[in-house]
């Protein structure tokens, strides 16, 4: 397989993929149609600057710990958006933090993940982006569930429940449901798809074995990571620190 090149076919075939997707929302009633074409063009800019700027920063460890701590930053904003509004956005911080910062010092100090620019900041975007993916559902999920069966957080309560207690029962299962996603890709991988990193090894050079192991490493290491970020959130729910949007 060769590499996919930059070229004015793949300009054409990026832009006709990113219009099918926004016609297909506008068709369909969806409500995204503007949010596909936004979206894809955020990409596309996005990725073209990141491109520039590992190329310089993968040498520098201030650039790099700089890098990834502007990748946290947005992680955490985002999915504090998608959860609730106001100051209590900054309280998603939490659970990306404590999903992804263990697992990528435990991959780093084992010497798993070299300590280098280069593969550093993929891993750490790798975990940042799940931890952001689970945390913004699971957020959502346990909102939407304590705002909508408020009369059973209150049935609780009265039979002695403590506030978190009575929060947990309800919101627990409906807002695990975040993992679901992670496991099925864990547990399909190699049968149903084939994951980023495994191609993107695959068409550097690498042998399929060494492509493999690092897929392996990156899912289990992902899986993990979102794991505590969606306990985290269950838990800053159960104790009221993501309000409903107003």
């Amino acid at each position: 397989m060769s590499p996919i090149e930059l070229s004015p076919v793949t300009a054409v075939a990026v832009v006709l993929l990113a219009l099918a997707g926004a016609a297909v929302a506008l068709l369909g009633r969806l409500g995204h149609a503007r949010a596909v074409l936004t979206a894809c063009l955020r990409a596309a800019v996005q990725l073209g600057a990141v491109a520039l700027i590992i190329v310089w920063a993968v040498d520098r460890p201030l650039a790099v710990a700089a890098f990834v701590l502007v990748m946290y930053g947005v992680a955490s904003l985002t999915a504090g958006r998608r959860i609730t509004s106001g100051r209590a956005v900054r309280w998603a911080a939490v659970p990306v933090a404590v999903g992804a910062l263990p697992v990528l010092a435990l991959l780093v100090g084992t010497g798993t993940v070299p300590l280098k620019g280069i593969t550093l900041i993929p891993v750490a975007g790798i975990l940042l982006g799940g931890c952001l993916t689970v945390t913004a559902l699971a957020g959502r999920r346990a909102v939407d569930e304590l705002v909508q069966r408020r009369g059973e957080v209150e049935a609780a309560l009265a039979l002695g429940f403590s506030e978190r207690d009575a929060a947990l029962e309800i919101c627990r299962p409906a807002a695990a449901q975040a993992l679901v996603p992670a496991l099925d890709q864990t547990s399909t991988v190699g049968l149903v798809t084939l994951p980023g990193a495994f191609v993107g090894m695959l068409l550097g050079g690498a042998s399929p074995l060494q492509a493999g192991v690092v897929q392996l490493v990156v899912l289990v290491a992902l899986l993990a990571a979102e794991a505590t970020a969606v306990l985290v959130t269950i838990e800053l729910a159960a104790r009221g620190r993501f309000p409903a949007r107003r």
